[in-house]
């Protein structure tokens, strides 16, 4: 008996193996065409972002209002969305499948009881560690940016700082937004320049990038970003310019750090 058991349980093992390798082969087919279809949709949409008249001469009017012309671009944008989504759920089967073989094969082998009894258990296992470790980027995530605004406003510390150092040794010096070029402090030659004015624009510009009054508190701001990274998120938003635009909030946001909020407070 513990023979045939031990062999069937060498069957289920190599089913298991068969199986994820079958898997992985089409996961990773259409996560290759994914990334063509949605190479190809950019290259295309960047077209149609100029006004479109490059590709009326490339194609010709007769096929630039042609209904399988408009299929195309619907596919184009809707199956990287459909493919993912589908690629996501392959990987899900995959693991709850194949766990579940191993681990039944692996109970009948070495005569022990297998961990869950069912493919779903495995499956909604899956989903806990795809939630934990969705949390764990996300907390990377957050740390680096943190760790770039605090670099950020030290970087604009020491420019102030250097400012007033250098203000403070001039007799007579009024804080105008001039230049001075020579002997710095430290002994080292180098130019200051009072940074008042560019950190201003720059402050004023982050605040209309996520749409919030240059007067806004930091839970504003806080707010306003995870709406605007919510609709340009390149995953959910296809347009050309969506990763740009996704850059350049997350770049506002760093630098509508906490320090730099009451800094402009202080500089009005």
């Amino acid at each position: 008996m513990d023979t045939i058991k031990k062999a069937w349980g060498k069957f289920v093992y190599a089913l298991a193996l068969v199986l994820g390798f079958l898997f992985d082969i089409v996961i990773n087919f259409l996560d290759l065409l994914v990334g063509l279809v949605k190479t190809l949709g950019r290259g295309i949409l960047s077209l149609i972002s100029m006004g479109g008249c490059l590709l009326f001469f490339l194609i010709g009017p007769g096929l630039m209002f042609n209904p399988m012309t408009t299929l195309f671009l619907i596919f184009l944008i809707g199956f990287p969305i459909i493919g993912i989504k589908f690629i996501s759920f392959l990987k899900y089967k995959r693991y709850a499948i194949t766990e579940y073989l191993f681990d039944y094969a692996d109970s009948l082998t070495k005569g022990r009881k297998a961990e869950f009894s069912s493919s779903r258990e495995y499956g909604n296992k899956y989903k806990r560690m795809e939630a934990e470790r969705e949390r764990e980027e996300e907390r990377k995530r957050q740390e680096e940016q943190r760790r770039r605004q605090e670099e950020q406003a030290r970087q604009w510390e020491e420019r102030f700082s250097q400012w007033f150092e250098y203000e403070r040794s001039q007799t007579g010096s009024g804080y105008g937004s001039y230049n001075w070029q020579g002997q710095g402090y430290g002994g080292s030659s180098q130019t200051f320049t009072n940074p008042s004015q560019e950190f201003i624009s720059k402050y004023e510009e982050s605040c209309r990038v996520l749409g919030v009054d240059k007067n806004a508190d930091k839970y504003d701001i806080k707010l306003a970003y995870r709406k605007k990274a919510k609709e340009n998120h390149p995953d959910v938003n296809k347009s050309p310019g969506a990763t740009q635009q996704f850059q350049k909030i997350n770049d506002a946001y760093e630098f509508l750090s906490e320090a730099n909020i009451d800094r402009y407070a202080k500089m009005n």
